[in-house]
């Protein structure tokens, strides 16, 4: 993480509470997100609805039962914290507060463990809806469906995720067993630190 980041990073503990840091070693090839260059990393959405459960969502090209918890895109040059709120209006379109900032992933290709930076940085954040109604904002994003889950439920979709198909993808541009145990990841970090809390 480059000091300009970790900067970032920093001031945003101070607002919304020191995040739990994970380093994490990736199997397989590059895929989508990991292969993006349009983006420094992601924010991870925990979008926590008035009912008490967090908002998952599936692709129209995932694989079925492949719900997730909600990601976007960090462009270059764009603040954290701003990618977080746009990235969430334009994947729900619901009104939020950031109540805590749950986690730093850092994950790393097998083959580049030995690096200093990254391949790729998820910055999770607990959201609380406060107003809007649920709807995709941007037709791109491809959103099929959404559900709602308790967090305990969290490691069962974490068990879906890397459980995935081996089959090749060219909308990720991988293979989805490897995109599974990646996207696994931060729905275990979220558990185990919700569960912990009160």
């Amino acid at each position: 993480m480059n000091n300009t980041l970790a900067t970032e990073v920093a001031e945003l503990a101070l607002r919304y509470g020191e995040p739990r840091r994970v380093a994490v070693v990736l199997a397989g090839l590059p895929f989508s997100p990991m292969s993006e260059l349009d983006r420094i990393g992601e924010v991870c959405m925990i979008v926590r609805r008035r009912n008490g459960k967090l908002l998952t969502a599936i692709k129209t090209f995932y694989p079925e039962g492949a719900f997730r918890l909600l990601t976007g895109g960090i462009n270059h040059g764009e603040a954290i914290e701003a990618a977080l709120l746009r990235e969430t209006w334009e994947e729900t379109g619901l009104e939020v507060v950031v109540r805590q900032f749950l986690a730093v992933i850092e994950y790393r290709l097998a083959e580049n463990a030995a690096k200093s930076e990254a391949d790729f940085i998820t910055f999770a954040f607990l959201l609380d809806e406060t107003g809007g109604v649920l709807a995709a904002q941007d037709p791109n994003e491809q959103l099929a469906a959404y559900r709602e889950l308790p967090v305990d439920e969290l490691p069962a979709l974490a068990d879906t995720l890397e459980n995935l198909t081996k089959q090749f993808n060219s909308e990720i541009e991988g293979h989805w067993n490897h995109w599974g145990q990646f996207r696994a990841v931060v729905h275990r970090v979220v558990a185990e630190i919700l569960h912990d809390q009160p």
